[in-house]
């Protein structure tokens, strides 16, 4: 009885095959990553004028090929009761919300301004960054990766 010939399959692709841009859900919660840029230490006359202004920038930079909408919300407090006693409460000034667009690899400047009516040390790490791809279409953004903590410290001179 004879056996029955064996054929040799070959796998083959075509070269360049495109690979795709889009980000894997893994990472959706990465595609922007923020970085704060702000003095570590303010003096500031309290006795003079009561309310202390700090340029802070908010330094975003989009990790992916594809291009994002950004939004970011300035209007998060901390829920802890604790975290205001120890880092005491500011507020941003001007706008609370931006929507951005940010072409693959982008990154991208907004200043802010951060007012302090006290002395002490603050953790200016509240803002809220959500980022979707931009054509996803979904009805809400992947909140981003926090970073640290940015602390900075308020003196009366």
């Amino acid at each position: 009885q004879e056996l029955p010939e064996t054929v040799l399959l070959k796998f083959f692709r075509p070269e360049n095959t495109p690979v795709p841009a889009r980000p894997t859900p893994e990472q959706l919660s990465n595609l922007i990553k923020t970085s704060l840029h702000y003095p570590e230490s303010f003096n500031h006359s309290f006795h003079q004028k009561s309310l202390c202004l700090v340029p802070v920038t908010l330094l975003l930079s989009n990790c992916s090929q594809a291009v994002v909408d950004v939004l970011i919300d300035l209007r998060h407090k901390p829920t802890s009761s604790e975290a205001v006693e120890i880092h005491g409460s500011f507020t941003w000034l001007g706008q609370t919300q931006y929507k951005l667009q940010l072409k693959g690899q982008e990154v991208y400047s907004l200043q802010l301004k951060a007012c302090f009516v006290h002395t002490g040390v603050y953790n200016l790490g509240t803002p809220r960054v959500f980022a979707k791809l931009a054509d996803q279409v979904t009805l809400f953004e992947t909140s981003q990766q926090n970073s640290m903590p940015a602390l900075i410290i308020i003196n009366n001179i």
